[in-house]
């Protein structure tokens, strides 16, 4: 089988890499000119764990190749859009301009029956106007004859894109012919020796199911933070109860770790185009809605809880930040709760180092260490942002050593209070109240 996919981002490199690894010819269409180049020498343009060696892999064997252009739509069986989403600016709603711009390039390209293929996170209705779309392009081409339109939308965390493509929790199929069934399915094929459902749907069902789970997830996000509040105020740790819940099968443990909020490409964009939807279809989302309020007050404490830490201010402190990534194993700084913490920080006055192992970039005004050590020598305070494992495995003792003013603020919770003060740091964690372990 041969499949195109139009979209060299996240989304589109991992998707056409595993489709590869396969044994489906795939060929992966980008607009830009120089990320296409890079690809094309073996370059991989976004951080992610074994990304690298299956492009190279595939690459090597023929059967993942990259272009600027839709030649090969002509006969593939399938044309992945997988273009980006963003939210737009003012409203939260999705910005579907590059959606709607690959469809009507691929009907131009369309040589024989082909399914379309909607991989991007998108608004419901957005497979219908992708169809008219194409018909209005293509006028010589009828829906469900020539051409079909199906949605496939994407469950890939990043850090651990290839093991959820390869292994994967369900995959859903939004389509409305019996062809578009077969061909997904065929492609898909490889999975169903790891008994992995197919749930098959309207293309309105699946469009909806993805805004759901990401927006259900940032709930479980926003509901432990409060909870973490909660413990800081009654004595309670917040890992504790996170246990006992996540425990229980109707809940699950995923999603439980109290922290400074979420951020990153997908949550913060879904969760407001969700809200956005809602409102437009006349059934506001107002759970959803106050997700969005809470996780933006949440990432808005955060320096708070370093001034508090530091006497009620960091005027002239130097302040170590370690993490900028939104979460560990990806370089995405995207509205990542580190960033804002940075930037509140450089406002009152402080002078911040940065370290993370993977986003180099330090954000405007702030100093970028070579490592976690030489960020917290003769550093005031210590913040850890992002639950990176080197982390994990910095020692107390040594972290006492190189701080020129024992404070620790830990909005992740990588270390357990006591072996914190045990090499006399002042610790504050998040919502770790009493004396938690």
């Amino acid at each position: 089988m041969k499949v195109v996919m139009v979209g060299a981002g996240y989304v589109g490199l991992v998707s056409a890499a595993c489709f590869s690894e396969f044994g489906i010819e795939v060929t992966c269409v980008d607009i830009d000119p120089e990320r296409v180049a890079r690809l094309r020498a073996g370059e991989v343009p976004i951080y992610e764990p074994g990304l690298d060696a299956l492009m190279a892999r595939n690459a090597a064997a023929g059967r993942l190749t990259f272009s600027l252009d839709l030649d090969g739509v002509a006969d593939a069986d399938a044309v992945f859009i997988a273009v980006g989403t963003p939210s737009r600016r003012g409203d939260g709603h999705a910005d579907m301009r590059y959606v709607f711009a690959a469809a009507e390039r691929t009907a131009r390209a369309l040589a024989r029956r082909t399914v379309v293929v909607v991989k991007s996170t998108v608004p419901v209705g957005t497979g219908a106007e992708v169809e008219r779309t194409i018909a209005r392009a293509r006028p010589d081409l009828a829906p469900g004859v020539d051409f079909d339109v199906a949605s496939n939308p994407e469950f890939l965390r990043e850090g651990s894109a290839i093991e959820d493509f390869m292994r994967p929790d369900r995959i859903v199929v939004g389509a409305e012919s019996g062809h578009a069934r077969g061909v997904l399915s065929a492609l898909y094929r490889p999975l169903y020796l790891r008994e992995t459902p197919i749930l098959f749907a309207t293309r309105e069902t699946a469009e909806l199911t993805k805004y759901a789970a990401n927006a259900f997830l940032a709930t479980k996000i926003a509901f432990i933070n409060e909870i973490a509040d909660l413990c800081e105020r009654t004595g309670a740790d917040v890992r504790g109860v996170a246990d006992g819940i996540g425990l229980d099968g109707r809940i699950g443990d995923k999603f439980l770790h109290a922290g400074p909020g979420y951020g990153g490409s997908c949550f913060p964009k879904d969760t407001r185009a969700l809200a956005r939807i809602g409102r437009e279809a006349g059934a506001p989302q107002r759970i959803v809605e106050t997700v969005i309020d809470a996780n933006l007050k949440r990432r808005e404490s955060m320096a708070a809880r370093v001034r508090a830490a530091c006497g009620g201010s960091v005027r002239g402190r130097v302040v170590a930040v370690l993490g900028l990534a939104f979460k560990p194993n990806t370089d995405d700084t995207r509205e990542s709760p580190a960033g804002d913490v940075v930037a509140a920080l450089l406002r009152d006055g402080a002078q911040v180092r940065v370290f993370d192992p993977v986003a180099a970039s330090a954000p405007p005004g702030a100093a970028a260490a070579e490592s976690a050590e030489a960020a917290m020598a003769g550093a005031d305070a210590l913040v850890v942002a992002t639950e990176w494992s080197e982390f994990r495995g910095l020692d107390p003792a040594r972290i006492a050593r190189l701080l020129r003013r024992p404070v620790v603020v830990d909005l992740r919770n990588v270390w357990t209070p006591r072996e914190m003060r045990a090499a006399g740091l002042h610790y504050f964690g998040v919502g770790r109240g009493g004396d938690a372990a």
